[in-house]
């Protein structure tokens, strides 16, 4: 009886996701150089975007700001990542980028510290968002800039969206509502 209780209090541990496997196991800079804990994001949906402000998908910065203004007192929020991997599109300083977004699209959702999204230099986030090991849900690649990752109320990966598909998407939006 004793073996039998002990199996299966393993076996329901590990139907609960441990923070290794959940997107709040890290803390990041700001665009402004403070701490960004992701555990603070606890229990909302999550829209993880790799950003750049030299891209012909820059634009997709004011469906972001929208979305973000409409969902985020629904437990919603939207994490920007400035990263110039793709064309060198994202070029500026954490201050440049910042005053950029703020000035052309009014952003107003988080920003965190230009980093680097692929290669030798991937940020620890971007390794967890796109290794099956790390993630425990599938492998991907930033095939560019504004490439999507969703991350669910328990910091796990949702979905992975691909960076033509647009922030208002009917898809994104009723993974939001759902």
């Amino acid at each position: 009886m004793k073996t039998i209780l002990l199996s299966l209090s393993f076996l329901l541990m590990s139907l609960v996701p441990s923070e290794t496997n959940t997107i709040y196991q890290f803390q990041v800079k700001d665009i402004n150089g403070k701490t960004f804990d992701f555990a603070s994001l606890k229990g909302k949906k999550v829209m993880i975007v790799n950003t750049a402000s030299k891209c012909g998908l820059t634009p997709q910065y004011e469906q972001l700001e929208a979305l973000y203004t409409k969902y985020k007192n629904k437990n919603f929020v939207i994490v920007g990542f400035p990263a110039n991997d793709f064309m060198s599109q994202e070029p500026g300083s954490d201050k440049e980028i910042a005053q950029f977004c703020q000035l052309n699209y009014g952003v107003s959702f988080p920003m965190m510290s230009k980093i680097s999204v692929k290669g030798k230099e991937m940020h620890p986030v971007y390794q967890f968002l796109t290794q099956k090991a790390k993630n425990g849900k599938e492998d991907s690649k930033v095939e560019w800039n504004f490439q999507k990752y969703l991350i669910d109320e328990n910091g796990q990966l949702s979905k992975v969206i691909s960076p033509r598909i647009l922030p208002n998407d009917p898809s994104i939006i009723a993974w939001i509502e759902k």
